[in-house]
């Protein structure tokens, strides 16, 4: 099956308190608890900002050039993804619909080429 990225980039949502940050948190912890119970869930992760980003790295004559905090010409910063295992589009749309809805947030959806490569088994949750 189709591996696919659903990913919202933190630009695209407005401040909360932290209690509406909760709040959000356990309405996605509810659709990603979906996905596990239909087992088309690899991985998924959020909360990302720019205070979470630890460096930059380019390469410079070969080597990695380290700099502290996000890449200074990104404007942009991926704030929370799901990696779904789902047969076609249509599904990977409708797991990015029930994310936007109870997050208020747009998500983008990405279809990965082929599938991709992991170091275990398991979404780690257990």
């Amino acid at each position: 099956m189709p591996e696919y990225l659903i990913t919202f980039n933190d630009e695209w949502v407005p401040e909360h308190t932290a209690e509406q940050l909760a709040e959000k948190a356990t309405a996605a912890r509810a659709v990603v608890d979906e996905m596990l119970a239909e087992d088309v869930l690899i991985f998924s992760n959020g909360a990302l900002d720019r205070s979470t980003a630890i460096c930059g790295v380019e390469s410079v004559d070969g080597k990695p050039v380290f700099t502290d905090g996000p890449y200074v010409e990104t404007k942009e910063h991926l704030g929370g993804f799901a990696v779904v295992d789902v047969p076609d589009d249509e599904t990977a749309r409708y797991w990015a619909g029930r994310l936007a809805t109870v997050l208020d947030w747009p998500q983008e959806v990405h279809r990965f080429p082929r599938p991709g490569r992991a170091r275990r088994t398991g979404s780690g949750a257990e």
